[in-house]
């Protein structure tokens, strides 16, 4: 059949731009969320780029802070099959621009094309003058001394063909020519991209949970005074970040007592996740923690001690909390005159009542919840989890962590969604800077690499960056119940190295506690109802085992990172092992893990040779950062073994065996 050409379709905006650039990377969802990178990051852009013909191409690589209206720009270089790359460092937290221009080279296949001219014997004059003229017109768009410079070098094109050659070859005409291309022939991509940088606490990190009221001895309420007494033995163990439940006055209506009992008895404080009462809401302090100058030293007492506070920001109230009386047009009414309690059916949460999102007066809502983040960043805290993001609209995330963002590019939002995995990645995409996991519930070898796989895939890594907790306040898995206080060492020791984020609700994990309410994933007499006293004394505990681990993640950049987990063969499915590279390949990491809580467990590991830069056939240096003995390993496979009484894992830094030219071997 006939092609039809409609006659009335516009043309082109310039049809004279014949260059094609496509599947620009990293890109999400097209351009429809912004990439994150983290501060010093190199950030690599790559592109199909192609046009008609046999001509020669250019291409570059421009960005810029989205605050900045000129471009830098970064010379692609081509790296096969029609696929350009280029690369920028971004040093500080903001969000950027990035895109592509490619064009026509024709100054460059002028050049060849002449070489290959001359080769043949072939009568250049016409050429010369063509090159001539394609100098002239680059001069007219020049200024000042590079127009002079392009005059002179055309000039030289018309006194002799040796002459005409070393000005054609001559590396600063080329770079000329290039600057003053002419851009109305130049096609840009269709999209201006944005990256959001984040500081380094906003993709690796370690972080410790606490109560604050549970932070004495005594058993009676604790208060932040307590807490700074306990930050020094926090920062030992060498946690970057101490994260306190909501700080917040707590309802009395409906409160919640001990194991969730729906009738409080008296004195039982209630759950912090109640936020609100007459005393205060969302920017008060529960008098019995103390004053605004109380947590003013203690957050100062933890940056003293090279740690930062995060806290936990619930968008939801208590039935006495101040906005209910102030702005009940924010919440949801029945037709009995009750409010809407929160609910999960068949559970209740009698003691909370949700934000109504959809109401009228929508936009004050939200301006409201804004400000309690700008005002406890005007108080020290730049790191928050959100408790429960999936159960408030996704806008409202977008508009208010970039309203946030806009005036505090430092701070950090953690998403606490235990929910569907899309549900999980839009959070990611809308601005979250890390989220929680399915972690807590992968166990098996099988499950565990499939999982890290899976969020270190090219699309996911571009936007979601995983914190590994192998417990929570609300979570008490299955595996640290019944598996002893190895389980507790085996869940440690992989969270730590496969994330690059990771946290522990801390007393309850590093004490061992494992009692539950009998059938559930639920702590026994649970913090979030009730004063605990823990014994931070008691001998037996995993303090030692944390303190040397996030030294080691500390002292290893291979360990920083996510992305870089490369699975080893192994021919037992009770020990799992991995290789982590740091992206100067300076760094070689390798772990195994005994899975079996119960018993002694071996295997032969298969070391990726190729992958670490290990000569085949000689030995290489392993280095044990736990327990500190080094061993020469031979060859791809070598046996490990992990005795139930003993540390159920084992890291190892590699060191390869070089070669130098003097055929003299060393070890890195």
């Amino acid at each position: 059949m006939e092609a039809q050409y409609d006659k009335g379709a516009a043309f082109p905006a310039d049809g004279r731009r014949r260059v094609v650039i496509e599947k620009v990377a990293p890109e999400v969802d097209g351009g429809r969320f912004p990439v994150k990178r983290i501060s010093g990051d190199r950030v690599t852009v790559t592109a199909d780029i192609f046009g008609d013909g046999h001509d020669k191409l250019a291409a570059v690589l421009l960005y810029r802070r989205q605050e900045e209206t000129s471009w830098m720009t970064v010379p692609m270089s081509f790296a096969g099959n029609d696929r350009w790359k280029a690369s920028f460092i971004v040093e500080e937290p903001g969000v950027y621009c990035y895109t592509v221009r490619g064009r026509i080279d024709h100054f460059e296949t002028w050049r060849q094309d002449l070489s290959k001219k001359r080769d043949a014997g072939q009568d250049i004059s016409v050429d010369l003058r063509v090159g001539a003229e394609m100098i002239q017109a680059a001069a007219e768009r020049a200024q000042g001394g590079d127009r002079d410079e392009l005059l002179a070098m055309g000039t030289s094109l018309n006194q002799g063909a040796d002459a005409a050659f070393a000005a054609a070859g001559n590396p600063a005409l080329a770079r000329l020519m290039d600057t003053y291309d002419d851009p109305e022939l130049s096609s840009c991509y269709e999209r201006v991209l944005t990256l959001v940088v984040e500081r380094r606490e906003g993709m690796c990190g370690a972080w410790y949970e606490l109560f604050p009221r549970s932070c004495t001895s005594s058993g009676s309420h604790g208060s932040f005074a307590d807490c700074r007494n306990l930050l020094p033995k926090v920062a030992a163990m060498g946690f970057d970040i101490v994260y306190l439940p909501p700080i917040h006055p707590i309802g009395r209506i409906n409160r919640k007592g001990k194991n969730n009992s729906t009738t409080a008895g008296e004195g039982d404080p209630g759950s912090p996740w109640a936020v609100g009462a007459a005393e205060g809401g969302h920017k008060a302090l529960h008098r019995e923690l103390g004053t605004i100058e109380d947590f003013r030293k203690f957050v100062a007492d933890a940056k003293r001690l090279g740690m930062q506070v995060a806290i936990d920001v619930a968008f939801q109230c208590a039935p006495d909390h101040p906005y209910v009386k102030e702005h009940p047009e924010w919440f949801r009414w029945r037709p009995d005159g009750s409010v809407q309690y929160a609910e999960n059916p068949p559970k209740k949460y009698e003691d909370i009542i949700p934000f109504d999102f959809e109401c009228n007066d929508w936009r004050a809502l939200w301006e409201e919840l804004k400000s309690v983040f700008l005002y406890w960043v005007g108080e020290g805290i730049t790191i928050f989890r959100v408790d429960n993001p999936h159960t408030k609209p996704f806008p409202f995330w977008e508009w208010v962590i970039r309203e946030v963002k806009n005036v505090h590019p430092e701070t950090v939002f953690l998403s606490e969604a235990f929910t569907r995995p899309k549900v999980m990645y839009r959070l990611a995409k809308l601005g979250f800077s890390q989220s929680y996991t399915y972690f807590s519930w992968r166990n098996t070898k099988w499950e565990l690499e499939q999982y890290v796989n899976e969020l270190a895939g090219p699309e996911l890594r571009e936007f979601f960056r995983p914190n590994f907790w192998p417990n929570t306040p609300d979570i008490l898995p299955e595996f640290l119940q019944i598996g002893g206080n190895a389980a507790f060492a085996i869940r440690f020791l992989l969270a730590a190295t496969l994330s690059a984020s990771y946290g522990i609700y801390g007393p309850p994990f590093e004490l061992f506690v494992n009692a539950a309410v009998p059938g559930k994933e639920e702590y026994l007499d649970s913090e979030k109802y009730e004063v605990r006293r823990w014994d931070w004394e008691d001998p037996q505990n995993l303090r030692e085992l944390i303190t040397r681990v996030n030294r080691v993640r500390r002292e290893n950049p291979a360990l920083q990172s996510t992305w870089n987990t490369r699975f080893c063969d192994c021919d037992n499915d009770n020990v799992i092992a991995y290789v982590k590279i740091s992206e100067d390949r300076s760094n070689i990491i390798l772990v195994a893990v005994n899975l079996d809580p119960f018993g002694s467990q071996g295997g032969e590991i298969r070391i990726p040779l190729d992958d670490v830069g290990i000569l085949p056939g000689h030995p290489y240096l392993v280095h044990d950062l736990l327990g500190g003995g080094m061993n020469l390993w031979h060859g791809e496979r070598n046996r490990v073994e992990f005795h139930r009484q003993e540390l159920p894992g084992r890291i190892w830094r590699l060191y390869p065996r070089l070669r130098r030219e003097n055929d003299f071997d060393y070890y890195m």
